[in-house]
């Protein structure tokens, strides 16, 4: 049996238990190897972030990583004693000179005003690197979010704008409600549109006008009300439509390659001068994003996961050596799969993008899946989508193709799994 979660709230069988013999081959991968960083913010501190003062200008040279892009202005050196490298975010200051800044709303708002030390300071920073030596740098930092005391916007001339790319993910709602309320509530905005459809939207002229009143109860529903798609992004038709508006906040919610586009559209809001903010909020439910503390939707496909792990394992167990193949969301990293395996304690086998796997010989899949076998007489397995791929590349004509997001179509890897060991124990 093949279960197939590539949606949490979509989960489809795709083949009949098999029942093997008793030999076989392999062993329980898991890994907690870090996946790739990036400098991101939470969707509040985003909110903060792009309402609030910059920090003041300062003698920091400015320099390239060398992991980074050579042209990055947005690493700095600060130096002193206790100097660290500073992953800067891009702000308009840093091409816009002399802007008049304004006391945060915040501040004559008695549900925030009276909790102590709540804005935060210019100069407080994140370390990547939690634990040090005594002797080691300081290393690379981040701009700590949060409201700062002053901000770049009065609330009367905001025009906010969301929109919503790539595919979907549990709490897209949920999210655009918050900031909704936060921009309303917390600092006074009352205008907000929402872009209907992601990218494309910006083209045409389908608008939402956005209210607390509106998205009132839309937590409750799937989806994004706002539709999504990927794609048909054109960055001079985009801002073209943002000045159109009078926009001048734009709230993208999505993930790498829609944070991509991101940049790519502040980059020509920068280079028409524009007091534009972009800000992106990330949409990953694989919550491989270190630096925040979790990315929204993860824990509902953790616990949707639960149900196809316990299908797999009931079915499995009513057979003799039976097999129940659970595949679960995870291009390039393993934490669904994982904490699913871990929050379920039926599984036997847990297969990961980060840790590579063989098939045949000591220590191979077909050996480990020959001992559960003969030990219990069942199994579960449960595989990420991207686990395993150098091995469909060497055994099947590896086609490079990708969605219209960018991103690397992948081949099937749980029918691929599925295949080979009905092969091998027929």
């Amino acid at each position: 049996m093949h279960i197939d979660v590539g949606d949490p709230t979509r989960i489809s069988i795709h083949h009949l238990f098999f029942s093997l013999s008793s030999d076989g081959h392999s062993q329980s991968l898991f890994s907690n190897t870090n996946p790739l960083y990036i400098t991101i913010l939470t969707l509040f501190q985003y909110l903060h972030h792009f309402f609030n003062h910059k920090q003041k200008k300062s003698n920091c040279s400015r320099f390239s990583l060398s992991m980074g892009n050579p042209n990055d202005t947005h690493t700095k050196l600060v130096p002193g004693a206790a100097g660290f490298l500073l992953q800067d975010v891009p702000h308009f200051t840093d091409y816009l000179d002399h802007l008049p800044s304004y006391p945060n709303p915040l501040q004559n708002n008695p549900a925030y005003s009276v909790v102590e030390q709540y804005f935060v300071d210019e100069d407080d920073t994140v370390t990547e690197e939690i634990v040090v030596h005594k002797e080691s740098a300081r290393g690379v930092h981040f701009r700590r979010a949060g409201p700062r005391q002053k901000v770049y916007f009065k609330s009367d001339d905001v025009n906010a704008c969301i929109v919503t790319c790539g595919g979907l993910c549990p709490g897209l709602n949920t999210v655009i409600r918050e900031i909704v309320c936060g921009l309303y509530h917390m600092y006074g905005v009352r205008k907000v549109l929402g872009i209907d459809g992601g990218y494309r939207g910006f083209y045409a002229k389908n608008t939402i006008t956005l209210t607390p009143k509106f998205v009132d109860d839309i937590h409750k529903r799937g989806g994004t009300i706002l539709g999504t798609s990927r794609g048909g992004h054109d960055s001079v038709k985009i801002v073209d439509r943002i000045q159109d508006h009078g926009i001048n906040q734009v709230y993208i919610i999505g993930g790498d390659g829609t944070h991509k586009g991101a940049a790519v559209i502040f980059e020509e809001i920068r280079r028409r001068g524009l007091k534009v903010a972009v800000a992106g909020i990330p949409k990953t439910i694989d919550n491989d994003i270190p630096v925040i503390d979790k990315s929204f939707g993860f824990d509902t496909v953790v616990e949707e996961a639960q149900r196809a792990i316990k299908a797999a394992h009931v079915e499995s167990e009513s057979i003799g050596n039976g097999i129940g193949l659970v595949k679960l969301m995870g291009r390039y990293c393993g934490f669904i799969a994982m904490y699913a395996t871990l929050a379920s304690r039926d599984v036997d086998c847990c297969l990961i993008p980060e840790s590579p796997f063989y098939l045949e010989g000591k220590g191979g899949l077909y050996e480990y899946i020959g001992k559960r076998l003969k030990q219990n007489g069942h199994m579960v397995i449960v595989i990420a989508e991207g686990a395993g791929q150098e091995l469909l590349s060497e055994s099947l004509q590896s086609v490079d193709q990708q969605d219209a997001s960018g991103n690397k179509l992948l081949q099937d890897v749980g029918l691929w799994i599925s295949h080979k060991i009905k092969i091998l124990h027929t």
